[in-house]
């Protein structure tokens, strides 16, 4: 059957390649920042958000999700290391995106998103991996019914599975290195 789910960063490369692939059993996930003005086409033309970090961006999704398609699934962002530089809630701010997404009846909350700060000599990362896992088991400790857990990419995804992720970005490894695009 080949490979049916694909992440994309950038909204007006993903149009471009769902035209081109055209095959509705494929799943297309936003991966990357999402902007106020492309909450629109990704409500209308995505199955997953997996970078929502603000209340306003849900809305927006929630809102502007036709009737006629399943509810949206999303996963929370979280900057689990506090990078400045970074997207994503605080770990502190999980609890209220999650009320929120949970409130919005054109979303389905699946779990949450994160990048690690990458490894080197100073840091680990299995410490960000174990502080996600910790506060994925607690959401749903609280009751709430979460199957995603999205951390890991290429060079990172034999520590995040170890470490409780059930979804891994690997486009590196299937696609290579992303070449510059300067898009959106």
């Amino acid at each position: 059957m080949g490979q049916l789910a694909f992440g994309e960063n950038y909204v007006q490369e993903a149009l471009a390649k769902m035209e081109h692939l055209s095959n509705p059993e494929i799943l297309w996930h936003f991966i990357g920042p999402l902007q106020s003005n492309k909450t629109r086409e990704v409500a209308q033309n995505f199955q997953w958000v997996q970078s929502v970090d603000r209340i306003k961006i849900l809305q927006r999704l929630s809102n502007q999700r036709p009737a006629n398609l399943p509810a949206l699934n999303v996963c929370i962002q979280v900057n689990i290391d506090c990078e400045p530089q970074k997207a994503g809630v605080l770990p502190e701010q999980v609890h209220e995106l999650v009320d929120a997404a949970l409130s919005m009846d054109r979303l389905h909350l699946r779990g949450l998103m994160a990048i690690p700060k990458a490894a080197s000599g100073q840091h680990d990362p299995s410490g960000s991996y174990a502080r996600m896992n910790t506060l994925f088991q607690g959401i749903i400790d609280d009751g709430v019914e979460l199957d995603t857990l999205s951390m890991g990419m290429s060079a990172d995804l034999e520590a995040a599975i170890m470490h409780g992720s059930t979804m891994v970005r690997i486009g590196t490894d299937l696609f290579g290195p992303r070449p510059d695009s300067g898009t959106d």
